[in-house]
């Protein structure tokens, strides 16, 4: 019998009052609280880590009933009740300095309620080792403090700096009051997307214990593949006749556009739980990270930073450069790994670096679509309309494809601020990575030019972009270094396109077309 689906439900007591669908991870959580007092956890968004703090917190109010049937009922024999302080810094929109403050009001109001104060109109740091104190010496032991999405309202300003500036100011100095708390903590888990430097709680805490990188729980948010064949087999065979394929097509599909998460090397790939869950109650495989959550901080951070797209799927960093992320205008690549759009895909052992990707497909495309009114100035379901470029190369009509592209590229909008040549570069990139979703392509890029190769059943096409040069240079470019060559026994009609690019007009240029 088909499952029924958490959908929208993030709290543990809920999900099991409810009878849905729940892959035991209770073994790890039994294993994180009796390793450790103070945790810090990063995973990108919609990845489970509300679920897990509200796991933990059912488990230290000694809820022991939601856990019936799983690991823990027979790993846990005390079950004893601890008084638990649950932040969850993902309920506001932090446009104004008052926002944090109204909402860690708002929390330490309802504890002060339970335990009392002797604080009132104190600041919050101030109110909150107040509530950790006397929740101590109401109920005889100590304190349980779970804080979800530790870093929202730093992340949410990455455009304002100063406002950004006023919050991190405000959270230095409350998560600064945790460690003169440290003996009336019994433990403390933050969890986040990524890992912002210069904060009190990473300086102060020098035993606070990062789960990130580590390969014992690489697996505590989200789903790997056993744990997909084991709960979820059912729900596989369910999509598959939904949508007239075998179990096995299924499987590879939803492996392709879910799977691929790495949290350290030489461990098994994670599949998105959000997406993968979300496509099974649907019986459809589709792009639902993106539709959840818009990530409008990396338009901002591509802007600042004039970062060329292309050059995501050949990033190399050490684990130390990805762990964390002290500056908003430098990299951007430890927040994109963090965020959960990049992943780790290799490792070099000699300089001990991780080479970086796309974790599937959901991931590379929902991000290219994301990109696009930036860098083209349409909407993604109107840009350049992808049916006619691809009919066009599958039809052999390179005239009209090149004339469509010199029309897209007018229209182009630039940002003065903007670098006008790593803007073009990302522009090509995009176009043409999209395109060779529908239509098998290759494309290398390089500062000042791009070279593209795409292949239908009876076309081959190659074509070379020159910045402010003639396209029969070109041209020329590809015949002189014989990029064909490799081509001439193959049947199919070879296109060989030069293309130039002029910076000073925004626009692409002359266009010159051979057949081989």
């Amino acid at each position: 019998m088909a499952h029924k689906f958490p959908i929208g439900i993030q709290t543990f007591e809920r999900l099991r009052n409810d009878g849905c669908v729940y892959v035991d991870k209770t073994d790890l959580v039994y294993r994180l609280v009796h390793g450790s007092t103070f945790n810090f956890l990063s995973r990108p968004r919609r990845f489970g880590k509300s679920l897990l703090v509200s796991t933990l917190q059912a488990y230290f109010e000694g809820k022991k009933e939601l856990f019936a049937g799983l690991a823990m009922e027979k790993l846990e024999t005390e079950w004893i009740q601890y008084p638990v302080l649950h932040l969850d810094l993902s309920g506001a929109t932090y446009n104004k300095p008052e926002a944090l403050d109204n909402l860690l009001n708002e929390h330490l109001v309802l504890w002060e309620r339970v335990y009392g104060t002797s604080e009132t109109g104190k600041d919050a740091e101030t109110r909150l080792k107040s509530v950790i104190r006397r929740a101590v010496e109401k109920t005889g032991r100590k304190v349980v403090l779970l804080i979800d999405e530790y870093e929202k309202p730093i992340l949410d300003t990455i455009h304002k700096p100063e406002l950004q500036d006023t919050f991190r100011e405000m959270l230095h100095g409350f998560y600064g009051c945790i460690k003169p708390c440290e003996d009336m903590l019994k433990f403390v888990l933050l969890t986040g997307v990524t890992k912002i430097g210069k904060l009190s709680v990473f300086s102060a805490l020098n035993n606070l214990r990062e789960l990130t990188f580590l390969g014992e729980f690489s697996s505590l948010c989200g789903i790997t593949e056993n744990e997909l064949h084991s709960v979820l087999a059912e729900d596989i065979h369910d999509l598959a006749v939904a949508n007239k394929m075998t179990d096995e097509e299924a499987c590879a599909r939803l492996k392709e556009q879910y799977d691929g998460y790495h949290f350290k090397r030489d461990t098994e790939g994670i599949y998105n739980p959000y997406s993968l869950i979300t496509a099974l109650c649907n019986k459809e495989i589709g792009n639902y990270w993106f539709a959840s959550g818009t990530p409008t901080y990396l338009v901002e951070l591509f802007k600042k930073n004039h970062y060329e797209i292309g050059a995501l799927e050949t990033a190399s960093y050490t684990e130390s450069e990805l762990n964390e992320v002290d500056s908003f205008n430098d990299d951007v690549i430890p927040l994109l790994y963090q965020s959960g759009y990049l992943t780790l895909k290799e490792y070099n052992s000699e300089f001990e670096n991780y080479k970086l990707g796309f974790p599937n497909k959901e991931v590379e495309k929902g991000l290219l679509d994301f990109f696009i009114p930036f860098y083209t100035g349409h909407k993604p379901r109107s840009v350049f309309d992808v049916r006619r470029f691809v009919e066009d190369i599958r039809s052999g009509n390179a005239e009209s494809f090149l004339i469509r592209l010199q029309s897209l590229m007018a229209d182009v909008p630039y940002d003065i601020e903007s670098d006008l040549e790593v803007h073009v570069q990302n522009f090509c990139f995009l176009l043409f990575k999209l395109v060779g979703y529908y239509v098998h392509a290759e494309y290398h890029t390089n500062i000042g030019r791009i070279d593209i190769k795409f292949e239908t059943d009876k076309y081959i096409y190659i074509i070379e972009f020159k910045k402010d040069r003639s396209a029969k240079a070109a041209l020329n470019q590809i015949k002189d270094k014989n990029y064909f060559w490799p081509f001439m026994s193959d049947p199919r009609t070879k296109f060989l396109i030069g293309m130039n690019y002029n910076l000073k007009l925004k626009g692409a240029g002359k266009f010159v077309i051979e057949t081989v």
